[in-house]
This record gives structure tokens, C-alpha cells and sequence, in this order.
């Protein structure tokens, strides 16, 4: 897990608390007074006067006397109705009652969220209301907001939360609602007194200490809160910590979150400090007991050593706790494990020996940044991709039965193919395939063991690890998970990760989307788990990157079976992406028509399938039921009328699995249960959730490259699909014999080089193979991701490209064979080949070249073309290498250019009635492409023409058997009943 860091001096916005209904403890305004004073009077009136003037006016509600069968008999009259009508004002005056009640006493007592009345929305809504309003003078009126230290509890489980709970959770949990009510108001002078050093503020005045205190109700101490009480600017907390950062505490334990303290501890403050009794001086301080005393007299004695030795310190500590279970048992942040030597900070993590420091590799080669450090959404908008263009090929394939369209899909440019190798550089499949396995396998473990899948509200993915954040203590995790920092946190090692096979079960969280980072830790937020609306505040332009990262991630990710993604105020481009789970709405009015719509659905689907939440319904016995999230994404701010739509509707979808991101440009969004801020530094801020990230951003020019990666693959986009001309063509004239020629469809062989000698062989191997697949050029960066998936340094790229310049050598007139284009990319020299461009050469020459016009040529074209195909492409590639393979379409490609060959080829022989000679073409082209419709169906046409109806009937039987369980393709099935009407009787004799 991540150290929380301190809001950046350099940051022009500050943390700021958006709370609907922002609370000063112990500062009261006269308008603060007012309101108590009018909620008094309303709760007076509806609670004691409406049933006094009833009282008075129509009597009690109830009869003198039960007598229900002479009550039945009795003549319908007017005043018969006044006594319903009366009866239901009773009614109604007894649930607001009601509601007053569990108000009143969620708030007196600290339980969190108030248990809901039934039926009584509105009624609770005003409820609430009314007495936060008569609260607002008092302590307690900030638990009518719960912070994220009580979202553990729900509606219907309202438990007061431990202190360790409140106090000690890292990354989301760590601040509480009343703790952060004073940053609003001193936001605006941060710049000021982000310079003062707790070395300048110590010179004010004599040191001095305070103790850390005990909880009281809901509200738990804070640094933020000591700092703004005894500073006068709760900013100031930075200084509090650095003064105290890993000085051994009274219980043997240290500060090394600001976030995490105890009831105890001691904090040294600056020597500006004030604030009376709660200042303690071990000298000056005679109503201290003379135990606190001496614990504040030794806590002195460690200052010096703790102020320039804090990683050392650290690390002794983190060792003191690993070797005794005292210590360790309280520590709430789950421990950084050691970087493995392979691994990924986002479940790939470069090895410590050659991962490329800043230093090491400042520059980026001018690709956007923004994608290079967004490994799970790079990985999603790859495979989504390559999807993409697979489909599009076999379209156009099917599509080009009586004329093909084309393969070859557009090469990108310009900023497209800029995005495009910064999706190859940034991706991390391997993490997301971990990251799904992991999540399916401990949905199937949950439910192997009857047990309900935990309310999960944020994933941590720390060097190699994974940690779940449970909204409550769920018990003890199955085999492999352990129980992580505390009864809150459930974690998998990687290696246990890797263990995992693919399960059979739908994916548990499907919600989960990345935020950001915070130092080597990815935090992912399930948006459909939270309570209630997330607001984002900030700039436009940096608000519409953060809702492009989110919903280009949720429409393209791994660990997701299916979703709806509800665009509204942004982003129509972006359904181009995943046009099955991203749809736009033109408006608020529309969305909240749909919305109230879906959530009836919900409750309803839920109650009649008897689940408490979506959860129960991916899991156990109903698990065949796939409660698919629906999440929204309004960047448009909504009307405060609209926000408390969306809040009443929002109130119950969590359980629904329904969540809401709404931004706002003021900061203040009415109903908000989550609040952050992106920064123009492209800080993720959220002061309330204790944190502070780098966030995953899709700024507007990338966004409009990865749409236009998507659009060009679309398989409609343009009058004739995909093009038709290779991107290289080869001489294949006998003066055109290359210098260098590669064999890669079948067995890799290069003729016209020496082999290299030593371990690097197999590395230039690779490479080469990869520059021969790209004739438009590899980019650096991505031939040293592909070469090393874990990372590499600068240095050892660059002495591998330079041995391999030297292993391809010079063209006769001294050219280098390998060579630098305007753009950087790297390229081969046209005396470089290899089979597949010959391959392609061939047929694109007897197809729409010197082939067309002239039979001879064509036969002989397509005749040379067949022979070079000897086997699937690197066929034998060493098991470990050539894995961005998996990123290509060549597999793809490969098999429909030889499909496409020997239908030519085939066509060519049955043009003079030479049946055999096309099914010896057709065979060929099968060896390749087995499961190309296309050439079964003339492999058929061929077969009958030879009018041999056995040698038919044993081809359709072996089609059949081919077929399986699935069947017959429609098209093959329909040809066969023309061909062979009685086939299905023949086929059934035969076996």
C-alpha cells in the first residue's frame, strides 16, 4: 500500500472540503444560531402541535372499542372518510416521528448512516434536515455526512467502527467528515505557509507537546485538526508530522503516515503552538499525571535522533516489526513487501537491475505520456483494438466471397500512431489477466464455501500485491488471501496470483476502474460499491481527461464480463471504443428518466430473485445470474434541483449495483458522498478519503487519436474496408534478390547472415523478426518493450541496436541496413525480406497486377505464393519469447492471405475444369487456414464437380465430425443440400 503523501506546495489547488453542508466545530456564525433556532421551532410544531391540533380538532385516531364485523356494517358516510383521512395524518405524523428519532440518534451517538425508515423518503429527507440544522451548533453535527471511516457500515448495519478502523486505515478511510470541515475556509492562503520548516516555526517558542486523545463519539483526533486548533491553519499538519516522523511512540510503535496516529501518542509541535490545557509541556504541565510526564520526557529525549534519520529509522522499525508480534499487530498499513526481481509495481514490476530511473530515461521519445503510465487502460484499449481489427478482417474476408475487399488495415499516422505505440510501450496484459484470475478466483472460492462476495470499495495493486479494501470485516479470506493490514483489508502475493487458472464464474467487480497513483501503488475505485455520488471538481479541460481515462478503461477492460457505461455532457466520440457497453445520453433529463426507470427494475429484479445486493447475485447458487453495474458519467454539473434527483436515486445504489461520477465546476454538489478534485498539475485530491494521487488522465489529443485508432479498424468505416495494398512490396524479379532474406512463416531461418554467437542470438532473432513484420518503422521504446515486457535501461537498448546494425551490416553503396527514419522510428532497408512480404508480393501482383491480364502469370504468381507457405508464423518460437505477438493481427492475417491464395489459386483450375488441380490448392491452403469457411465451401463445389457422390458424402462426413457439437456452418449446410440433397441421410449411414 502507498504512503499517503502531503498536498504538493507547488499545486495551485489546494485540498478543499466540498461537504454539502460544510460544519465549523467550534466556530458558530448568528446565521448558525438562526437556523437551530427555525429548525427548533418547525421540529416543535410538526412533532407537538400537529398532534395537539388533532387531538383537539378530530380526537384520537383510534376507536373506544374493536368491534371489526360492526365496523363492516356500518353505512359509508362522510364522516367515515374524515376518519380514514384523519387516521392517515396520524399516520404520517407518527413516521416523521419516527424519523426525527433515528436522526436524532445516529447523530447523538456517532452510529454512521441512519437506519432508514420504511417507506419515508421524503419524510426522513426533511428530517434530517431539520435536526442537522438544530445540531449545527453543536460537536455532533458532522456525523449526519459519514466519512469514509464509517463507510464500512451500511444502511442496515449500523455498528459503531473501532478506533483502530477510524484512526488507522491508509489510502481511503484515513480522514474523517469534521476533521476536514475547516480546510474550506483556508484554502486560499496554503501558498503562504507551505515555506514555513518546522525548523522556523521551533524558534517562536519553547518546545512544546501535545497528546494524542482519545476518541470521543465519532469524532477521532488528526493531525489536520491539532495543526488548525494549536496553528491556526489545519495545512499546517505537514509540520507536526515532520517534527514526529519515525520517533519511537510511548507503545514501541512509530509516525509514519500522517494520517495514522493513536490515542497516546505524543506530538511535539512547533514552537508557535498554542491552545492552552491541551498544549502539554513536560515541565510546565501540573495537572499531568507524572506518568504522561515521564512518557512526554523520554519522547524529548528522541528528537534529535529521529530528524535525519527517517528511512533508516523506518526500516529498523519495519524490521523490529517483522521479528515480534507486539509491534507489528498494530501497525494498520499494509507493509511494502520487497520489489521480486521480476515483478511490476502494477503486477509487473521491472527487475531492480534494469529498470529505467527518471535519470536514466527522461525522455519519452515524444509519445504521450499519459498512456505510458496507465498500464491496466493501455492494455484494455490494446486488446479492445486488436479485437477490432481481427473483426474487421474476417468481414471483410466474408464480405469479398464474390469480391474481396481487402486485409491490410490502415496504418496509423501522426498522433494516432504516436498513441498507438504508447499503448504497445504502456500495456501490462499480464497484470490484467492476474488481476481477473484473482478477482473470479475468489468469487469461485466464496462460493465454493457458501459464503457472500464482500462489499469491496477500492484495490491496491503494490509491488506485485494485490489488496482489497472491505467496507467491513468480512472474516478471514480464503486460501491463498490473507488478511492484510487489518480485519479490513484482504491481499494476494503475486505468486500466489499467478497460481490461479481461469474459473468459470462471473467477474465479482467489474466496477473497479484506476484512479492513479500514490508513490509505486495503483489505486483502482469501485465505483458501483460507493454510497452514494461521486463528485469531481476542477478545471473542465482536466475534469474531461479524468472522465475519458474512466470510461475508456471501464469500456475496454479485462476483469469485466459485460456493463453499461452512460455518457451524458461528453464523450459521444468515445463509443466507438465499445459500442455494446458505452452509450450516450444528450441530457440530465434524459439520464434521470432512464435512471429512475433502471432503479425500480433493480429493486424490483432484486426482490423477486431474493438477493440483498448484486453481490449475492454473482455469486453462491443464483451465480449463473450476472448482475451487470451500470455506471454514469455526467461531466455536465447538474441543477441543484437535478443533484438531489440523482441523490435520492443514488442513496440505495450501491446495493444496486448502480454507480454515479458527476462533476461539478463549483465544488459543491448537494447529495455528494464522495468528494475529489483534479488539479491542473494533474493531482487526483481528495482530503476526505486521505488522498492524493497522480492521476490517470486521457487528455483531449490522445483521446482523439485512440477514437480515430478505433474508427479507421471499424469494419464500416470507409466504402471498401481495409485497404488492399501491402504496406511493402518486393521486386520479385530475379534482380531483386535481397541481401537478406527471413523465413517466417513455418520455421524461423535467415539466409545471408552469420548466426550470432553467444545468449544475444535469440534477442536479435526477435528483433529482427519484429522490424520485418513493421516495414513502417518500430519506435524504440516499443522494440525494447517488447524485447524486455519488464523494463530495460537506456544503455542496454541502445548496445542491442547497435549490435544489431552490425549483424545486419551495409547495402553495397554503405548504407546501414537498419536505419533511423525523420520521426526516429526505426527501419529496415529494402534488401532486408522475408517470406511473408514475398508472400504478399505475389498474390497482390497476380491479383491486381501483371496476374490480371495475363492467365499464365497468375497460375505461376499464385503456384510460388502457395509453396512458401510452410506452417503458422514463427512456428518454432521459443516458449517465453515473441509475446507481443499477442498484440499483432499477423495471426490473423496470415491465415486469410493464404485462404485467399488458394481460393484464387482454386479458381484459376476450375476455370479449365482441372477439379483436381484446385482441390490440391484448396488442401494446401488448409494445412494453414483450417477453420476458413470459404475454402470448405469450394473444396465442396470442386469435390462435386468430379461427379464422385461417395467421395462427396466423405467429405461432408468429415465436415460434420470437423463441426462437433456446434454444427454446420448455415452457408456450408445450405450449399450441401444443393449439392448433395440426400447428405444428411448418407452422412447418418456412414456413421
Amino acid at each position: 500500500m502507498p504512503r499517503r503523501r502531503s498536498p504538493s506546495p507547488s499545486s495551485s489547488t489546494a485540498p478543499r472540503n466540498r461537504t454539502p453542508q460544510p460544519v465549523r466545530v467550534r466556530q458558530r456564525t448568528f446565521g448558525d444560531f438562526v437556523k437551530a433556532f427555525l429548525a427548533f421551532v418547525a421540529l416543535a410544531v410538526l412533532l407537538v402541535g400537529v398532534p395537539a391540533a388533532l387531538a383537539m380538532t378530530a380526537g384520537w385516531p383510534f376507536p373506544e372499542t374493536f368491534e371489526p364485523m360492526e365496523w363492516l356494517r356500518q353505512d359509508i358516510s362522510v364522516s367515515t372518510f374524515l376518519g380514514i383521512l384523519t387516521f392517515v395524518v396520524w399516520l404520517a405524523w407518527a413516521q416523521f416521528t419516527a424519523c426525527v428519532l433515528v436522526e436524532m440518534k445516529a447523530a447523538l451517538s456517532g452510529v454512521g448512516v441512519p437506519g432508514r425508515v420504511p417507506g419515508a423518503g421524503p419524510s426522513q429527507l426533511l428530517a434530517r434536515q431539520l435536526v442537522a440544522a438544530l445540531l449545527l451548533v453543536g460537536a455532533t453535527a458532522a456525523s449526519f455526512t459519514p466519512s469514509l471511516a464509517q463507510l464500512g457500515q451500511t444502511y442496515d448495519d449500523n455498528q459503531r467502527p473501532t478506533v483502530a478502523a477510524a484512526q488507522q486505515t491508509p489510502g481511503l478511510f484515513a480522514q474523517q467528515q469534521e476533521q476536514a470541515a475547516g480546510a474550506a475556509a483556508a484554502v486560499a492562503e496554503q501558498a503562504s505557509h507551505t515555506e514555513a520548516t518546522p525548523a522556523a516555526a521551533k524558534k517562536q517558542g519553547d518546545t512544546k507537546f501535545y497528546r494524542i486523545q482519545p476518541p470521543e463519539g465519532r469524532h477521532h483526533d488528526s493531525l489536520w485538526e491539532i495543526a488548525e486548533r494549536h496553528l491556526g491553519d489545519g495545512r499546517r499538519y505537514k509540520e507536526i508530522f515532520e517534527l514526529n516522523k519515525d520517533r519511537v511512540q510511548p507503545d514501541g510503535s512509530r509516525l509514519s503516515e500522517a494520517s495514522l496516529i493513536r490515542p497516546g501518542w505524543i506530538m511535539e509541535m512547533p514552537g508557535d503552538a498554542r491552545g492552552g490545557d491541551l498544549v502539554e509541556m513536560p515541565d510546565d504541565a501540573p495537572e499531568v499525571s507524572p506518568e504522561v510526564r515521564q512518557q512526554i520526557s523520554d519522547y524529548a529525549r528522541t528528537g534529535d535522533g529521529a530528524s535525519g534519520g527517517g528511512d533508516q529509522a523506518q526500516g529498523g522499525d519495519q524490521a523490529q516489526d517483522s521479528g515480534s508480534g507486539g509491534g507489528a499487530a498494530h501497525v494498520d498499513l499494509p507493509r511494502q513487501r520487497p520489489a521480486p526481481e521480476t515483478g511490476h509495481a502494477d503486477l509487473r514490476r521491472p527487475a531492480p537491475d534494469q529498470v529505467a530511473t527518471p535519470a536514466q530515461d527522461s525522455s519519452s521519445f515524444g509519445l504521450p505520456e499519459a498512456l505510458l503510465t496507465a498500464p491496466l487502460l493501455a492494455a484494455g484499449l490494446l486488446g479492445a483494438l486488436g479485437h477490432r481489427r481481427r473483426q474487421a478482417l474476417w468481414q471483410s474476408a466474408f464480405a469479398g466471397i464474390g469480391g474481396r475487399r481487402g486485409m491490410e488495415p490502415p496504418t496509423p499516422t501522426g498522433d494516432a500512431l504516436d498513441v498507438q505505440d504508447a499503448l504497445l510501450v504502456g500495456a501490462d496484459p499480464e497484470g490484467v489477466r492476474l488481476l481477473d484470475r484473482s478477482l473470479r478466483g475468489l468469487a469461485a472460492s466464496l462460493a465454493a464455501e457458501s459464503r457472500p462476495l464482500p462489499t469491496v470499495y477500492a484495490a491496491w495493486m503494490s509491488n506485485g500485491d494485490l489488496h482489497l479494501q472491505l467496507a467491513q470485516p468480512s472474516g478471514k479470506p480464503p486460501s491463498p488471501w490473507q488478511l492484510g493490514q487489518d480485519q479490513t483489508f484482504w491481499m494476494l502475493a503475486r505468486a500466489d496470483a499467478e497460481a490461479y487458472e481461469d474459473v468459470d464464474t462471473a467477474a465479482p467487480y467489474p466496477g473497479l476502474v484506476s484512479l492513479g497513483t500514490m508513490d509505486d501503488s495503483r489505486l483502482l475505485l469501485n465505483l458501483e460499491s460507493v454510497p452514494g455520488i461521486v463528485s469531481l471538481s476542477g478545471r473542465e479541460e482536466d475534469r474531461a481527461a479524468v472522465f475519458a481515462s474512466v470510461a475508456a478503461e471501464l469500456a475496454t477492460n479485462g476483469w469485466s464480463d459485460r456493463m453499461t457505461i452512460t455518457l451524458v455532457g461528453f464523450g459521444e466520440d468515445l463509443t466507438a471504443l465499445a459500442p455494446s457497453r458505452l452509450r450516450h445520453l444528450d441530457g440530465i433529463e434524459a439520464l434521470i428518466e432512464t435512471m429512475e426507470a433502471e432503479t425500480r427494475q433493480r429493486r424490483g429484479a432484486l426482490g423477486a430473485a431474493g438477493h440483498d445486493s448484486v453481490l449475492t447475485g454473482r455469486t453462491g447458487p443464483a451465480r449463473h445470474t450476472r448482475w451487470a453495474p451500470h455506471l454514469v458519467l455526467l461531466a455536465a454539473e447538474p441543477s441543484p434541483e437535478d443533484a438531489m434527483t440523482l441523490a435520492e436515486l443514488a442513496a440505495d445504489a450501491s446495493r444496486l449495483g448502480i454507480g454515479y461520477l458527476v462533476g461539478t465546476g463549483s465544488g459543491d454538489l448537494p447529495g455528494a458522498a464522495w468528494e475529489m478534485e483534479i488539479t491542473a498539475e494533474g493531482r487526483l485530491l481528495a482530503p476526505l478519503l486521505g488522498l492524493e494521487l497522480d492521476a490517470q488522465l486521457l487528455p483531449d489529443a490522445q483521446r482523439r487519436a485512440v477514437v480515430e485508432l478505433f474508427t479507421d479498424a471499424d469494419p464500416e468505416h470507409g466504402p471498401d474496408g481495409p485497404g488492399t495494398t501491402p504496406p511493402f512490396l518486393v521486386d520479385i524479379s530475379e534482380q531483386g534478390r535481397p541481401a537478406v532474406y527471413a523465413r517466417l512463416v513455418g520455421s524461423y531461418e535467415i539466409i545471408g547472415l552469420e548466426t550470432p554467437d553467444g545468449e544475444r542470438s535469440a534477442l536479435l532473432h526477435e528483433a529482427l523478426a519484429l522490424l520485418l513484420l513493421h516495414r513502417e518503422g518500430v519506435h524504440p521504446r516499443v522494440l525494447s518493450s517488447a524485447l524486455w515486457p519488464r523494463g530495460v535501461t537506456d544503455d542496454v537498448r541502445e548496445a542491442l541496436l547497435d549490435r544489431l546494425r552490425d549483424w545486419l551490416g551495409t547495402d553495397p553503396d554503405g548504407t546501414p541496413r537498419l536505419r533511423t527514419d525523420d520521426a526516429g522510428r526505426l527501419t529496415l532497408a529494402k534488401s532486408v525480406v522475408s517470406d511473408l512480404d514475398v508472400l504478399r508480393s505475389l498474390y497482390h501482383e497476380a491479383t491486381q497486377g501483371k496476374g490480371v491480364d495475363s492467365r499464365a502469370v497468375r497460375g505461376r504468381l499464385l503456384t510460388d505464393a502457395l509453396v512458401l507457405v510452410r506452417g503458422p508464423l514463427l512456428a518454432d518460437r521459443p516458449e517465453g519469447r515473441y509475446r507481443w505477438l499477442t498484440h499483432e493481427i499477423v495471426d490473423a492475417q496470415l491465415p486469410l492471405l493464404v485462404a485467399d491464395t488458394g481460393l484464387a489459386l482454386a479458381e484459376f483450375h476450375m476455370e479449365k475444369n482441372r477439379a483436381e488441380k484446385a482441390i490440391e490448392a484448396l488442401n494446401a491452403a488448409l494445412r494453414t487456414a483450417p477453420a476458413d469457411e470459404r475454402l470448405w465451401n469450394e473444396l465442396l463445389r470442386a469435390t462435386h464437380a468430379l461427379d464422385d457422390p461417395e467421395r462427396l458424402t466423405a467429405l461432408a462426413s468429415d465436415l460434420v465430425t470437423r463441426s462437433g457439437a456446434r454444427g454446420l456452418p448455415p452457408r456450408t449446410e445450405a450449399l450441401l443440400d444443393e449439392l448433395l440433397p440426400t447428405w444428411r441421410d448418407a452422412v447418418a449411414a456412414a456413421g
